[in-house]
């Protein structure tokens, strides 16, 4: 016997989805990862059992939550080593990071594999990582970047980006963005005395959160 489930329950079940995970948006983002997920759940408001329902850990909650900013970082990283002039292709990616990670406390520790529950991440950090020594090694050739350069200058470089987090929100972005361009300029192979100009507005990051996109 086939069994109907009412299309109310199931309606209900994809609403709390949606709330759940736009309240680990927030959460995480302003938190970071260390956010309990009592705090999820009451930011949704929903009951525990129902989060972990949807969730039964907050790894799975974690990956789930930064999925699109997961794919955006791929996106830059894929548009950056397809970029024919390598020392744009490397600032420009240094800027989408940048900008990745002020957006959201949270998707900053996981990519940095600060929090243990989100290893997932360290698969999308080597890529990045990866892509940036491939991309300086190019540059390198061309003599626009600082022969010195190494790919661990960028680790600290974004250890160092982490700060921002305690900017107000509504200047973190334009910080993130000059914090860039000063981090640009000093692995330039000939860096301008003065200090650079604010960067422009970049367009705003399309992230589109649809329940049960991949």
């Amino acid at each position: 016997m086939t069994v109907h489930v009412p299309r109310t329950v199931r309606s209900d079940a994809r609403d709390n989805r949606i709330r759940i995970l736009d309240a680990a948006r927030a959460v995480f983002g302003e938190e970071g990862l260390g956010a309990p997920m009592r705090e999820v759940a009451r930011h949704a408001a929903v009951g525990p059992a129902t989060l972990y329902r949807h969730f039964p850990t907050k790894r799975e909650l974690i990956a789930e939550t930064f999925a699109e900013q997961r794919r955006a970082c791929r996106a830059a990283v894929r548009d950056a080593l397809a970029d024919p002039d390598p020392w744009h292709g490397f600032r420009s990616l240094i800027e989408r990071i940048c900008e990745l990670h002020a957006h959201s406390r949270g998707f900053a520790e996981a990519f940095m594999t600060a929090f243990p529950e989100a290893m997932d991440f360290a698969g999308d950090r080597e890529r990045t990582l990866g892509a940036v020594g491939e991309l300086a090694r190019r540059a390198q050739r061309t003599g626009r970047l600082r022969p010195g350069f190494v790919v661990d200058d960028l680790v600290l470089m974004l250890m160092a980006h982490r700060g921002l987090q305690d900017t107000p929100r509504a200047h973190r972005l334009t910080a993130s963005r000059r914090f860039a361009a000063y981090v640009i300029e000093a692995f330039r192979a000939a860096p301008e005395t003065a200090a650079p100009a604010p960067l422009p507005p970049a367009p705003p990051l399309r992230l589109t959160h649809s329940p049960g996109t991949p």
